[in-house]
């Protein structure tokens, strides 16, 4: 509606206000009740919002065989923000442990930057469009509710892990006697999230060249025995007297780190699939221009990318309350390990099902430069034009 550029830059403006609010609040430290940090982290929903107006945005940009790349690279770009932020935070802990605002200090002035890069150097797309039925036009499609499972196990296994890697890291090392266990698991805890972020982009690119599915059924197989290794260790330490020995962290580390690499490959790969999804419906579809195409792919799958990623985001939440369960009910993650295990079997049964064993060919593309005149009335777009 607005303009990739016009939105980035004014997307990035406002995560200015819940930044500004969380310093307020690190400034003053009990001044405030629980309500006021609940409303906070609430409006940050905003930096979500950005995400997806930029996967959106760049899905526009770029041709078929090279969106899993571009919508990698944007994603990982995005999501390398928290290995970045743990960074900042222990930097600051080194430099001023009794200033913490200092982290928010730092992304004040990154939002600001950001925002006017983006008014500068972006552009907007002449031909996009937005559709306002294209949010409910999209959730009557199966393809819809897959994309959402699957991103739940990608993009909310990174997010959820996020977090939860960083709480295992803190339990593990008090059970172990360590002196500052929290300082301890936040040394590694930012490992993890930048080798998923690193592993998004190539996640994409291999889905350019062999296919979204394959890549996406592939690495959920991966992160089956990824997670298997996480059930292991909590086995044996449960066995243990919940002591958590050098072993068994290293297991643990291995395993989530492993998780962390994996969730990001193969969200790079769905993010291949969404639009591939919309190109091969439309395809079928009669009555449409060429321009009529670009429109209705585009904006169902910049629709598919905001719920899916607000999907994902449910998914963080999801680890983390299956996470406090098994510790409340048996004071061990185990049971969380072998839930998590289930779903990536589910994910990898669905991912076999509906997008590897018959792979979307796509005879003809609506990626093309078009302009909304004669030819493009007269001509549906054919494979030849699609190629050139």
């Amino acid at each position: 509606i607005f303009g990739g550029r016009n939105w980035a830059a004014f997307s990035a403006i406002v995560l200015l206000i819940p930044t500004g609010l969380t310093m307020m609040l690190m400034m003053n430290p009990g001044e405030f009740g629980f309500g006021w940090f609940l409303a906070v982290a609430a409006i940050t929903g905003f930096g979500g919002g950005n995400f997806a107006s930029s996967m959106t945005n760049i899905n526009a940009f770029y041709p078929q065989r090279l969106k899993g790349w571009a919508l990698g690279l944007n994603a990982g770009g995005g999501n390398i923000g928290v290995p970045v932020v743990q960074l900042i935070g222990l930097l600051v802990i080194w430099l001023a442990s009794d200033k913490p605002e200092i982290v928010c200090a730092v992304y004040l002035v990154a939002l600001a930057v950001a925002g006017v890069g983006a008014a500068i150097y972006m552009d907007n797309l002449d031909h996009q469009t937005a559709s306002g039925r294209a949010m409910i036009d999209c959730l009557r499609y199966r393809d819809t509710w897959l994309i959402c499972l699957l991103y739940i196990g990608t993009f909310g296994s990174f997010i959820g892990f996020g977090f939860a890697f960083s709480q295992v890291l803190n339990i593990s090392f008090t059970a172990a006697g360590a002196a500052k266990p929290a300082l301890a698991a936040a040394q590694i805890a930012w490992i993890g999230p930048l080798l998923g972020s690193l592993s998004r982009p190539y996640g994409g690119k291999l889905a350019d060249r062999v296919g979204g599915g394959k890549v996406t059924l592939y690495t959920f197989i991966a992160m089956i025995f990824s997670a298997s290794i996480l059930v292991v260790a909590g086995t044996i330490a449960d066995h243990n007297d919940k002591k958590i020995t050098g072993g068994v962290l290293a297991a643990f580390i291995v395993g989530f780190i492993l998780l962390f690499l994996l969730s990001g490959l193969a969200n790079g790969s769905v993010y291949k699939i969404i639009p591939t999804i919309w190109e091969h419906k439309v395809a079928n579809m009669s009555g449409l221009t060429a321009l009529g195409k670009v429109k209705w792919s585009r904006s169902m799958a910049g629709a598919l990318i905001g719920i899916a990623g607000a999907a994902g985001g449910l998914g963080g939440v999801g680890i983390n309350l299956v996470l406090r369960a098994s510790y409340k009910s048996n004071q061990s993650a185990t049971m969380a390990f072998w839930v998590f295990t289930s779903f990536y079997v589910v994910a990898a049964l669905v991912t076999w099902w509906f997008y590897a064993r018959r792979p979307m060919v796509i005879g003809e593309t609506t990626d093309l430069t078009v302009a909304d005149g004669p030819a493009a009335k007269s001509d549906a777009g054919t494979t030849d034009k699609a190629m050139a």
